[in-house]
């Protein structure tokens, strides 16, 4: 008889959510002084087994699952069981992370920074294409054209900062349900679509969840780094309500990813993985 893999551990973790919004006066056209309600941004900054990595900046929604899902797409932790604690303290603007064995391949990765076009916060470190060749969608996985229009329309519904104060981008994990639906398991919002989902990243890892049979929707463009992160979860369907880059949408090609594009209402363009579409 097999035995099924141990759970991974979950690490210690603080609870170090922060208001998204604060108010501010604003004069508006008639010149009255009008109680406006704005996104948060705070400086993060990320220690590693006390070695100082980067600074986030970040709404302060999620910091925990931040900084593990930055880890995770970064690759410089393999599994949620390399970390032993996570520890947000605000009144220093800063996020303690403790590892079992250390980070992988450190120096090497550390050591070469590729600037990205993610609003000024996107970074990976070590060999931006260099893992590109070991990632393996599942191939059996179709996605429907009314699960599409089912997650449009959920994601439309959800209540949301952009809604309250704009400023923010959005990122959700969807996954159908027996009647061709949508489910939104997860929706996170921030100062830079690459924190909404390396948090979100950092969130399956947390609660054990595949990515084989989810959706990933973005508010934002269709990068090279969003097609990368999006295929290390293992995620074979990404939507966005934004156009594409012509790095993503090679990307997208080379490893069979199904990329959906200008996605708002009824209306869609089908760019990659057509063969997973059904219509």
């Amino acid at each position: 008889m097999s035995l099924s893999p141990a759970p991974p551990r979950r690490p210690l973790l603080t609870r170090g959510s922060r208001p998204l919004t604060t108010t501010v006066p604003a004069i508006n056209e008639l010149g009255e002084i009008v109680p406006t309600q704005i996104a948060g941004e705070l400086p993060l900054t990320l220690y590693v087994d006390k070695r100082e990595i980067v600074t986030l900046m970040t709404l302060g929604a999620a910091p925990e699952a931040l900084a593990i899902g930055w880890l995770r797409n970064q690759r410089l932790v393999s599994s949620l069981d390399d970390i032993e604690s996570v520890q947000v303290d605000w009144n220093v603007g800063a996020v303690a992370v403790k590892t079992r064995k250390g980070l992988v391949n450190a120096e090497a990765r550390l050591g070469s920074r590729t600037v990205t076009t993610g609003c000024g916060q996107g970074t990976v470190f070590g060999g931006l294409m260099d893992e590109i060749d070991a990632i393996h969608l599942p191939a059996q996985r179709r996605l429907s054209q009314t699960t599409l229009y089912a997650l449009l329309d959920a994601v439309r519904l959800h209540e949301s900062i952009y809604k309250l104060a704009g400023a923010v981008h959005g990122c959700a994990l969807g996954a159908a349900n027996s009647d061709e639906g949508c489910e939104i398991l997860f929706f996170n919002e921030d100062v830079g679509r690459h924190n909404a989902v390396d948090a979100i990243a950092g969130q399956m890892w947390l609660d054990g969840l595949d990515g084989g049979d989810k959706v990933f929707y973005t508010t934002g463009r269709l990068t090279s780094e969003m097609v990368i992160k999006t295929a290390q979860m293992g995620i074979p369907f990404l939507v966005s309500r934004s156009g594409l880059t012509q790095m993503g949408w090679e990307i997208a090609r080379k490893i069979g990813l199904t990329m959906i594009g200008r996605a708002q209402g009824k209306h869609y363009l089908l760019f990659t993985g057509e063969e997973r579409f059904i219509r």
